[in-house]
Formats: C-alpha cells, sequence, structure tokens
C-alpha cells in the first residue's frame, strides 16, 4: 500500500469515525493565574498588534520588516528572553530573522514560530489597521502578526507569573515567509538549528477555524516548462519539415500532465503563467512578460510556470518523474525541457504530532473551549513548520482566526484572540512542565 493511500486512511480515520479523546482536569493554582493576566494583558495586546501593522512589512521591504522586528525585540527583551536580528547574506535578498530565546532544561525543549512579513509591499494601497465591532483590518493581521502577538502575549503571561524559569523556548520570527529567500539552505539554516535543540515546534499561522489544528502540511515546488518549435509559414504546420510548433507541443504536454499525473490524495499542481508565440519576453523573478505572434507564423516558443503540492518527498517525486516522461515524448520538430525548484517540504501527519494534538485537546476542554480536530492538510497551504518536520513533533495552525487573507480586506476575528492566547500560554505551560 503506498504512502498516498495509508494517509487518505488514516485521514478518514480521523475525520469521520472517532475524534482525539480529551481529558479535563481542573486548571491548577498557576494556570488560574495566567489566565487572570491574559485578561489584564488583552488590550494592551490590541494595541501592540495595532502598533505592528501599521508598519509595512512587505517581504521585499527589508527595512520595514527589520522594524517589525526591531519592536517585537524590545517586548522580549521585557521578559528577559535573549534577542536577536539575524542578517541574511546579500545573495539571499531578504531582510533577515528575529530570534528570542529564554534558556533552560526543564520539560519539552519549544520552538514557537511565526513571521514577520506580508505580502502587502510599500505600493499597496492597504496599509492602515482598523477596528469596526469585533473585526480588525490591516495588512498582516491575520497573516500573520496577530499569531506573532499570541505568541508575545502567551510568554508575557507566563513571565509575570514567574513560570518561565529553566525552561528553553526559542522564538522565531522569519522575514521571508510569503517569499522564501533562496538558497533554502542559507535562509532557514538558523530556523532548522533551532528545530535541533528542541524537541516540539508550535507555529501560530494563521488558524482555520477555533476548533482545528495542523498535524500535517503539503510541501510545494515550482516548475517550468520550456518548449521550442520550428518558426515557418503556418501554411506548412504538421508537414514533415515544420512540425507542429511550440505552442501544440506545450498544450500537448499540459494536457498530458492533467490526464496523465493527476489523481493521488493530496497531490496537485497548477500552471501559473504561459506565454507563447513567435518571440516572447518573460521577467521570471516578476512573473509576467509579454509575447508576440501572428496567425500565419508558426510559433518557435513556449514557457510556463506553475506549482506542484505534495504529502510527501515520495509523492513528490513520483509526480516529477511523470511529468519528465511526459515532456520527453515531443511532437514533430519540437523540443522541451522541464525543470523544478524545491520551496517548501511536506509536514506529515506522525504519531507525534497526534499527540500534540490531543494535549492541545486536554487544554481546550480545560478551557471549556471545545475539541479541536486534525485540519485536512489538502486545504491549506505551505509554512515554516514544515521545514522543521523532520527533527520535532509539531503543531501548527495556533494562530488567529479571520478572513481574507493576502487580499486587501484581510481580517482578524478579535472575539476569539483572548481565547486563543489563554489556549497558548496553557499548552506551552503544560510542556515546558512535562
Amino acid at each position: 500500500m503506498n504512502l498516498s493511500v495509508i494517509i487518505t486512511a488514516v485521514y478518514s480515520f480521523i475525520f469521520f469515525l472517532t475524534p482525539v479523546q480529551m481529558s479535563s482536569q481542573e486548571l491548577s493554582k498557576s494556570e488560574k493565574k495566567i489566565i487572570k493576566t491574559i485578561e489584564k494583558n488583552h488590550q494592551f495586546a490590541i494595541q501592540f498588534l495595532e502598533k505592528v501593522v501599521n508598519i509595512n512589512s512587505g517581504t521585499m521591504n527589508h527595512e520595514g520588516v527589520k522594524e517589525v522586528g526591531m519592536v517585537f525585540k524590545k517586548q522580549f527583551e521585557a521578559i528577559d528572553f535573549d534577542t536577536r536580528w539575524i542578517d541574511m547574506p546579500k545573495e539571499v535578498n531578504r531582510a533577515g530573522h528575529f530570534f528570542a530565546e529564554n534558556k533552560g532544561a526543564k520539560g519539552k525543549k519549544i520552538v514557537l514560530i511565526g513571521h514577520l512579513d506580508t505580502v502587502f509591499e510599500k505600493d499597496s494601497p492597504f496599509q492602515e489597521f482598523s477596528i469596526d465591532g469585533d473585526i480588525a483590518y490591516g495588512p498582516g493581521v491575520n497573516d500573520m502578526k496577530g499569531g506573532n502577538v499570541v505568541v508575545l502575549y502567551a510568554l508575557k503571561a507566563l513571565h509575570e507569573n514567574n513560570l518561565l524559569n529553566d525552561s528553553q523556548i526559542i522564538v522565531a520570527f522569519t522575514g521571508d515567509e510569503e517569499s522564501t529567500g533562496k538558497p533554502l539552505e542559507l535562509s532557514r539554516k538558523d530556523l532548522i538549528d533551532a528545530a535541533k535543540r528542541s524537541d516540539i515546534a508550535l507555529g501560530f499561522e494563521t488558524s482555520t477555524g477555533f476548533n482545528y489544528a495542523t498535524v500535517a502540511r503539503r510541501g510545494s515546488s515550482g516548475w517550468e516548462l520550456e518548449v521550442s518549435g520550428k518558426r515557418a509559414h503556418s501554411s506548412g504546420i504538421f508537414n514533415k519539415q515544420i512540425g507542429a510548433g511550440a505552442i501544440f507541443e506545450g498544450s500537448r504536454i499540459l494536457n498530458a500532465f492533467y490526464n496523465q499525473v493527476k489523481g493521488e490524495e493530496f497531490l496537485t499542481f497548477n500552471p501559473g503563467v504561459i506565454l507563447g508565440g513567435t518571440d516572447i519576453e518573460f521577467d521570471k523573478e516578476q512573473n509576467e512578460g509579454e509575447a508576440f505572434g501572428k496567425n500565419n507564423v508558426v510559433a518557435q516558443t513556449l514557457i510556463v510556470k506553475g506549482g506542484l503540492r505534495f504529502i510527501s518527498e515520495e509523492q513528490k517525486e513520483r509526480a516529477r518523474s511523470k511529468m519528465r516522461e511526459i515532456v520527453k515524448k515531443n511532437l514533430p520538430h519540437t523540443t522541451a525541457k522541464i525543470t523544478f525548484n524545491d520551496s517548501y517540504p511536506a509536514m506529515q501527519p506522525t504519531d507525534g504530532n497526534h499527540k500534540l494534538l490531543a494535549l492541545l485537546n486536554g487544554v481546550s476542554a480545560d478551557l471549556n473551549q471545545g475539541e479541536v480536530l486534525a485540519y485536512d492538510p489538502g486545504k491549506r497551504g505551505a509554512a515554516d513548520t514544515s521545514f522543521v518536520a523532520d527533527y520535532v513533533d509539531c503543531l501548527d495552525g495556533l494562530g488567529t482566526m479571520g478572513t481574507g487573507a493576502h487580499t486587501p480586506k484581510e481580517t482578524m476575528d478579535l472575539s476569539t484572540f483572548e481565547a486563543l492566547t489563554k489556549r497558548t500560554a496553557l499548552l506551552i505551560y503544560r510542556l515546558i512542565n512535562l
């Protein structure tokens, strides 16, 4: 039985047959103090959220990303974390990362993952935080500055009650999650090194719902198809001297991808942009370009850029192998090549991840917040937690709730902000006391 079939069976069991068992217990005296502290600090958390949202930190606004990091740096230093800003080498072309650490040896060693950057660059018209009732609006308010603030104020509550003593907690806020710097060996080295010194990673990407958490995420990969044909008068297309042309060959390949590669559970691939004609100019960094051609000229060039998502390295390689074989079978007088580039690895649904979900369920039950289920990985995008999934047990999707991520209508639900911070604080507290 192959991996995708096993995973499908596991998820059918998780989602539809037996919910994760929740243990319920009375909150301890210390936990009750944590809850009261979070309630006391809640309005300050909203004010701090407004402050960081109003600093533009689009991925390529390096100064803005670092400025947000420095605002967090001051807050983490106030709760006695050692902090550092990690600059990236020039070739990575990204701002860098903010890390903070509380040193110790008690209980589980935890890395808490967030990101400082947003998809809204300096020229975006969407720049300001606002509130309407229980809904906050703003660039990155939910993805994921809200999640970062949950981390900060959960740790503040633990610190103010002297509950972080002798525990190892590393806060890792990357500066390029929305557009990861390359090579990955450099841009994700510090995150991976932190995971290698830890037992558990908790990710605070936007929540998929108050009663869901993420135990698995699909990985993502890019692909690029380049096709060449023989330029000639269109009256001769299909004959032995001229052949099919680049556009017919590109169409054959894409159609074969659709019919022969799709079908595995959790596997998807998408051609995002295509240009073809007599001549093309394509900016690969900006994913835009121009094409020139005529009805009476056989197209000599075509380019397609796309993405591939997968639940395991094995599934990724199976898909790539099929795509390569299809690309080789060229129509007459055409050539084609496909190249792949790695982006995010997959985060598989391990037993350790499910044990973390069970612990979160216990916290949620004790807070009377209801059961937390494993979210379908086919409905989630990639995230930084995937880079550390080979080294530690992981749980993600612990951030704030909202809608419209990556759009000028991005929102965060303030009515759940405090409750999610309480859940996070108690989860961390119980982990560092295991």
